[in-house]
């Protein structure tokens, strides 16, 4: 059987997932070398899988002619060019959100793709999710009827440094994007309008990194539907991670995912276990299947289900989240353009 040869830019921790995924769960896929900054973490990710050729420069992996395609994992501000020298030495892609922090950057990187006629995927991997597939489908087969009312609920279980939320683009485009994008993949229907209430209620230092880490986000769709996405960057109780949609003819939700199912009765009342701890543990099953079909969509020349148009428009969001807590008003989508309009929105 012929295997997709894939290069891992980035040993840190989506790095390790992807690797380790590819190795123990892929098996049409193989990495033939991973490269990071830091060497070291190269190294060790490397041998830990026994994979032969590792290094601290990403154009070892343009350069090599025996790699079919790139899974970057490094930091945000690298994405958008690594995109570009990967699709100009003729390399498949696989990228990690966002593209970018703005749309002219992005749509460059998807034009050089365009042109160069490789693949690009984006790594918004809870669509791939069994839980939430399920309701996408039975959204499409007309169960809930038209979709009336969606509401998401995402809290991390610990807020990361406040030194990362100012580079990461802030919780919008770190953490909330992947709600983004789930609002518009289980709807059905692009996002016309945002409007948000956030503050600073877990971590005064993402406050002094010019962020928030509590958000309540109400969403109008093009096509009627209204959504609700509810973020914190820390739930004392771990991995908070629920999808609700209402329609004309009832309702799907979905609740956590927990490491047993037991319930425990007695005098000091009923108890059960805590979420799951932290998305490793969450999606480790999503994970896989974006790779697979990653994988397969460069071997078989099939369509991506999740491209760079998407990443975009996640991004697009996020920059309308960001202008509505700046100016305390419903944002119009249209109003986040690219060029100097897009200037305004990030201010």
């Amino acid at each position: 059987m012929k295997k997709l040869k894939i290069g891992i830019i980035g040993a840190g921790r989506i790095g390790k997932v992807h690797t380790e995924t590819i190795v123990q769960s892929i098996p049409e896929a193989e990495v033939v070398s991973i490269v990071d900054l830091n060497l070291l973490e190269a190294e060790n990710l490397a041998k830990k899988f026994n994979i032969s050729s590792y290094s601290q420069y990403y154009k070892d992996i343009m350069n090599n002619p025996e790699i079919d395609a790139v899974v970057i994992c490094s930091p945000t501000d690298t994405h958008a060019q690594y995109i570009v020298e990967a699709a100009q030495a003729g390399k498949q892609i696989f990228c990690e959100k966002p593209i970018a922090l703005d749309l002219d950057t992005i749509q460059n990187a998807l034009d050089v793709v365009e042109e160069c006629k490789v693949k690009l995927m984006i790594g918004f991997n809870r669509r791939f999710d069994s839980n939430f597939k399920k309701i996408k489908q039975m959204v499409v087969e007309g169960k809930i009827g038209d979709p009336h009312i969606l509401k998401i609920t995402s809290r991390d279980p610990a807020p990361p440094p406040a030194e990362y939320v100012s580079v990461s683009g802030g919780m919008f485009l770190d953490m909330t994007i992947h709600d983004f994008d789930m609002a518009r993949f289980i709807v059905g229907s692009e996002i016309e309008e945002v409007f948000v209430v956030a503050g600073v209620m877990v971590d005064p230092k993402i406050g002094e990194a010019g962020d928030v880490d509590t958000a309540l986000i109400t969403l109008r769709f093009e096509n009627g539907a209204m959504g609700v996405i509810d973020n914190s960057r820390k739930a004392v109780y771990g991995y908070d991670q629920r999808v609700e949609i209402f329609g004309s003819k009832g309702m799907i939700k979905v609740d956590n995912n927990y490491p047993d199912n037991h319930n425990y009765y007695g005098q000091d009342g009923i108890h059960a276990s805590l979420p799951l701890n932290f998305f490793m543990d969450r999606y480790m099953e999503a994970y896989a299947n974006e790779i697979k079909e990653f994988s397969q969509a460069i071997l078989n020349d099939k369509q991506i289900t999740v491209g760079g148009k998407d990443g975009l428009q996640a991004v697009r969001i996020g920059l309308a989240a960001k202008k509505s807590v700046k100016e305390k008003r419903p944002v119009k989508l249209s109003e986040i353009l690219q060029g100097n309009d897009l200037l305004i929105s990030q201010q």
